[in-house]
């Protein structure tokens, strides 16, 4: 089965980044592909877990064992793999794979997306990066 990663915050967003991530989900499902994520149950990490398991889509997280510490791994996941720093995440998010969605997020989501840029631009590898853009709208 495709799987995608998706790059994302584990803060809480705004309300239109929750509904655009939550959309994101429910296609993911909608496509029979896995997701892959950050492994986190909060902010829009967890929304994007939810909304996917929700839809009937596996769900893959992988979060270093500092943030296990901390309590953030979300424990209803299809598998969660525990490594042992963000290098190991950073790789494994890259290697399980087929493709990347960008989602609003904060300088780590901005490293990975470059990485994966980078990636494409020295021709390390072809797959896909698409950058998921939602605004606020206010009247």
């Amino acid at each position: 089965m495709p799987a995608v990663t998706v790059y994302l915050s584990s803060s809480a967003g705004q309300p239109a980044y929750v509904e655009a991530v939550e959309a994101l989900a429910r296609e993911i499902a909608a496509r029979q592909l896995t997701l892959i994520y950050g492994g986190a149950h909060r902010g829009l990490m967890g929304k994007l877990a939810d909304a996917a398991l929700g839809a009937g889509a596996k769900v893959i997280g992988v979060i270093p064992q500092a943030l296990v510490d901390f309590e953030v791994a979300h424990r209803g996941l299809t598998e969660l793999h525990v490594v042992d720093n963000m290098h190991q995440r950073k790789a494994l998010l890259f290697d399980l794979a087929d493709a990347f969605v960008v989602c609003p997020g904060g300088f780590g989501t901005l490293e990975e997306a470059f990485e994966v840029l980078v990636g494409i631009q020295l021709r390390y590898h072809d797959k896909p990066v698409v950058f998921l853009r939602s605004e606020e709208h206010t009247s």
